[in-house]
Formats: C-alpha cells, sequence, structure tokens
C-alpha cells in the first residue's frame, strides 16, 4: 500500500490506492457528480500528488520505504453518472463575477484538464451514464475510456449559449477538426455507439461489472510495459502535434529520442531482459 501521509484531504473525490494503481472517484451522487469549485479544486491536487509519486516522474519503481511509485490512474464516478458537468449554481454565479474572478476560475479548469491530460501514469477511464460539458473534458483527456452501452457524451455547452473552449484543445486533439466542430455546434448527446465510432472511448461493455473486468484486464496488460516508456509515450506525441520543423529535422529528433530511450535504465533492462529470456523488473 501506497504511503498516505501527505496525500491530500478530499471530500468530493474518494482515493484508493492498490500498489502502484490508484483509483480516484467523483463522490457527489446526488449532483450527479457534477464538479464545483472544491471538487475542481480537490482534483487538480490528487493529479498533481499522484504525478510528483509516479513512476514516470522520479524514474524509479519505489521509494525509499520500499513503496511501489504510482503508474496507472483509474478514474470513475459514484452512481449511475460519470459526471455531468459543470455545476449548475457555480456557472451561475459566473454571470457576477468580474472579468478577473471569471479568469481565475478558468485557469482552475484548464489546470484540471491538463494536469490530467499531461499526466505522466497511464490514466483508464470507467464511464456509465452521462458525461457532459466538462465531463466530456475529462473523457477525452483519459488514455483508454471503458464505458457501459448506455452512456451519453455531450459537449452541451452550446445549449447555453457558451462553448466548449477550455476543454476544446483536449476534445480537439482526441476526436480531429471536423467532428469537434459538429460537436460542439450540435451540442447534443452522442450515444455509445458513436462515441466509440468517433473515437471518444475505446471500449464499450454492456455492465458495470463487465467495465470492472475490463479495467483489470488492461491494467495487468498496461503494467507489462515499461512505465517510464508510458510517460514519455505522451512527450514524443506532444512533439509529433507541435512540430513546426521540416522533416529531416524531425528524423533527427526521433532518432535522438530513440537514443536516449535504448540507453536509458529502464531501456538497458527491458533489452537485457529480453536478450536473457526473463521478466524485466516492472514486471514482477
Amino acid at each position: 500500500m501506497e504511503k498516505m501521509d501527505d496525500l491530500p484531504v478530499t471530500e468530493l473525490v474518494s482515493v484508493k490506492i492498490e500498489g502502484a494503481v490508484c483509483y480516484l472517484t467523483l463522490d457527489r451522487e446526488d449532483k450527479y457528480n457534477a464538479m464545483n469549485v472544491q471538487m475542481i479544486t480537490e482534483l487538480c491536487e490528487l493529479f498533481d500528488w499522484t504525478a510528483e509519486r509516479s513512476v514516470g516522474t522520479t524514474g524509479e519503481l519505489f521509494d525509499e520505504s520500499g513503496d511501489p511509485y504510482l503508474r496507472i490512474i483509474v478514474v470513475s464516478g459514484t452512481g449511475k453518472h460519470f459526471c455531468a458537468g459543470a455545476d449548475i449554481n457555480m456557472m451561475r454565479d459566473a454571470g457576477a463575477n468580474s472579468p478577473e474572478e471569471n479568469r481565475r476560475d478558468s485557469e482552475r479548469l484548464d489546470r484540471l484538464f491538463n494536469g490530467l491530460w499531461a499526466h505522466p501514469c497511464f490514466t483508464i477511464g470507467s464511464i456509465t451514464g452521462v458525461a457532459l460539458g466538462g465531463g466530456a473534458g475529462l473523457v477525452a483527456c483519459l488514455d483508454h475510456v471503458i464505458a457501459t452501452d448506455n452512456v451519453k457524451i455531450a459537449l452541451s455547452e452550446g445549449k447555453l449559449g457558451i462553448l466548449p473552449a477550455v476543454i476544446g484543445p483536449y476534445v480537439y486533439r482526441r476526436l480531429g477538426s471536423a467532428c469537434f466542430r459538429r460537436l460542439a455546434m450540435q451540442a447534443s448527446r452522442i450515444d455509445a455507439a458513436e462515441a466509440l465510432r468517433t473515437g471518444f472511448i475505446e471500449q464499450v461493455t454492456d455492465s458495470k461489472a463487465a467495465s470492472d473486468e475490463a479495467v483489470a484486464k488492461l491494467i495487468d496488460e498496461v503494467m507489462t510495459s515499461g512505465p517510464c516508456a508510458v510517460t514519455l509515450a505522451k512527450e514524443l506525441t506532444l512533439g509529433f502535434d507541435r512540430w513546426t520543423g521540416s522533416d529531416e529535422e524531425l528524423r533527427r529528433y526521433t532518432l535522438d529520442f530513440t537514443s536516449r530511450m535504448r540507453g536509458s535504465k529502464e531501456g538497458q533492462e527491458g533489452l537485457s531482459s529480453f536478450l536473457e529470456k526473463r521478466d524485466a523488473d516492472w514486471k514482477s
């Protein structure tokens, strides 16, 4: 079990840590897990805390006490619905806020979504029911999303006369330009079949129990990959996303990246274990 001494104190997000896996559950069932300022703040603090205690950040499998650093984050919600988006009272209060206050609220949301998008761990979503607005933003930021067949996802901001701007970069990267534009304009709910077709989610199951089984199977699979390689895959992808140089410069970048990985502690362990026909140290 991970050391919990410095774990952020939370009320609206429950935390369970099992070895190298951390389970974060939105816990505001009576409000369909809608995100208010408190929940957003708690999630930001938890994303920061888990990132600092990850293998991808520390470069080590275990801390000085022999406890495993984190490799996987699983995000879900209590009750029938994953997340109904931003709390309506918080959105209503925005009308009375100053531009500076609204900017701070937006910066908090940006910290939330970027903290999940750029998290060094492999992130899994176990989604059921609705994921609307900011809830859809959380879904878009996850690495692999498993949803029950009753899921409904929407970029619903347009129905309120606003736009999914803060979550936009992450949804855009997941869906692509044309699909993001269409869903932002429609602002209507899509079902599991369309969410799967458009790439909003990766897997559909027929029950929560089946989703739990799929999550466990995926965890087992991810745990066979080098944890630093998982983290650096995000860095490599971001490099491609932002590339503005020539093709020749891009080829040099990939050569440098490959050389860096092969010479790393994890890369050497992976190559040695393969040649020696044994499990790499991160598989134990």
